[in-house]
């Protein structure tokens, strides 16, 4: 069973934050097994109060919001605009809603990562007519300027960077338990949301229509739930739609591995020899820049069918043993728990650098380094060396959590193939009638696949071809699509008609047809 953080504690009694770095426990749901460094704390140039002690107010007077500054408002303000040039689809989603509002009524919690590219979603929800109430599912990855700039503009956003756990799980229930206002949708990134709902207020979800998660971990929980019978609304597995795993998982880590080791660490990638802990997208992308670079690049893998693609496409497959004593590099991107164990971490060489792209943070065994003969130093924010009797040390990035997003620069264009799938599946839960989705995980159909990928193609210039009727014909296809089964990449999708496409029309932005097929 999915466990939870403790629910004894007591959200007003903590250690005070002033005067001194805050203590914290990283957190995500995604693990409250695994402990993290008590020597986590937030930039040092930041304002080391709590947020949870200031009395803030927006200009409207409004304090429904807890943030690190709201006057950083401006700041963020201007990096919402940056992100909104790069994500087509959301802007063009809202074009379309300056009539109809398809989630006119709809209440959404939400808990993801808090920054510009999420800021540009939580704001294309509210002009397609919803109300939000928003937590952040890491404690590192929020942008303070980010949260301030939508806290400005009525948005209750309960995040800042560097939260402690005790924040962590208090800034969640402050968007949950609100007197007058209860939320019917949920969209969540890592499960700690949901779960937290399930274990404190099973009651919501008896209005909530129905749940959408977009990580590995996340909906690993809700396929537990769904098997125990326990899942008592419908939800949507955005993780494993074409638009998650061949885009965001594959191409934005892709770019962003590179450029959160060179932040932490300042390295030189030729000639260095890596290993990556797993061969899915996310592996895929990580090896591909790696091996771009000059990298000497092995991979570990369970998968018969990824170890071969691993071994078609130019790498060494090896089990971790093998090679943990001569790799400059350990990257986990598997969402498994003790990939990296204590015993691999005693066996590495010295220098060597230790980091996870997988959502949860139980890839690597961080609890098993919390021992007396070890010492940790902190040597930037969010890189630590970790430090044995023999004068040995590890270099440990983001203490075990994942790295891209607290230290990368993550490509807003991708991004937002991603977000624009969360809205479309937000507005078919919400609007599907009763009956349509049972108490069950689905996917989203192929058809919207192919229209959120549809929706980034001008920005390119590109040109699609079309099918003739004979062609179409020859093919056993529509010719307006979708060109893709239910069953690619995942066979778990159930929902053979989607209701978007009665609400976006039969005309895409792009001038080609959208048919129900």
């Amino acid at each position: 069973m999915i466990q939870f953080a403790d629910q004894k504690q007591e959200f007003n009694k903590r250690p005070t934050k002033i005067g001194r770095r805050s203590l914290s426990r990283s957190i995500s749901q995604s693990s409250t097994d695994s402990y993290s460094s008590a020597a986590s704390y937030t930039d040092s140039s930041d304002d080391e109060t709590s947020p949870r002690d200031k009395q803030q107010k927006n200009s409207k007077g409004s304090s429904d919001f807890c943030v690190k500054n709201i006057k950083q408002a401006e700041f963020g303000r201007r990096e919402i605009e940056i992100a909104e040039q790069e994500m087509p689809a959301l802007m063009a989603l809202r074009k379309r809603a300056q009539g109809e509002k398809p989630l006119a009524g709809a209440k959404i919690v939400g808990c993801t990562h808090i920054t510009a590219q999420t800021a540009v979603l939580m704001e294309t929800l509210g002009a397609l007519g919803a109300q939000c109430r928003w937590a952040a599912c890491n404690i590192y990855s929020t942008l303070n300027e980010v949260a301030a700039a939508l806290a400005e503009s009525g948005f209750p956003v309960f995040a800042w960077k560097g939260e402690s756990e005790d924040d962590f799980w208090w800034c969640i229930d402050r968007c949950v338990n609100v007197e007058g206002w209860q939320p019917n949708m949920i969209l969540d990134d890592g499960g700690d949301l949901t779960h937290w709902i399930y274990k404190k207020y099973p009651n919501m979800f008896k209005k909530i229509k129905g749940i959408v998660e977009e990580s590995v971990t996340g909906v690993h929980r809700l396929y537990q739930l769904s098997k125990a019978g326990k899942l008592c609304v419908p939800a949507m597995n955005v993780n494993d739609s074409v638009t998650k795993q061949k885009f965001d998982n594959l191409y934005c880590c892709r770019e962003s591995i590179l450029d959160g080791l060179k932040r932490t660490t300042d390295m030189m990638f030729g000639g260095k020899q890596v290993v990556v802990c797993g061969y899915g997208e996310v592996g895929k992308g990580c090896c591909a820049a790696l091996k771009a670079m000059g990298s000497i690049v092995y991979v570990t893998e369970i998968d018969p069918i990824c170890a071969l693609q691993a071994c078609m496409d130019g790498f060494r497959l090896v089990k971790l043993n093998e090679v943990i004593r001569q790799v400059d590099i350990v990257i986990t991107c598997t969402g498994n728990k003790n990939v990296v164990t204590r015993e691999h971490l005693d066996r590495m060489k010295n220098s060597c650098i230790v980091c996870n792209m997988g959502h949860s943070n139980t890839e690597i065994d961080v609890a098993s380094l919390r021992t007396p003969e070890l010492t940790w130093e902190r040597v930037r924010s969010q890189v630590d060396h970790v430090i044995w009797p023999d004068g040995k040390r590890i270099v440990l990035l983001a203490e075990g959590l994942v790295l891209f997003l607290p230290r990368a620069a993550l490509p807003t264009f991708v991004l937002s193939i991603t977000a624009t799938t969360q809205a479309l599946a937000l507005i078919e839960l919400y609007n599907a009638p009763e009956g349509r989705y049972k108490q069950d995980v689905y996917l989203l159909p192929k058809k919207m696949d192919e229209y959120v990928a549809s929706l980034h193609l001008p920005t390119f210039d590109a040109h699609l071809t079309e099918l003739t009727d004979e062609q179409a014909k020859y093919l056993g296809l529509n010719k307006n699509g979708p060109f893709k089964p239910n069953y690619y990449r995942c066979s778990s999708c159930r929902a053979q008609n989607c209701g978007i496409v009665e609400w976006l029309g039969w005309r895409d932005l792009i001038g080609h047809r959208i048919e129900l097929g």
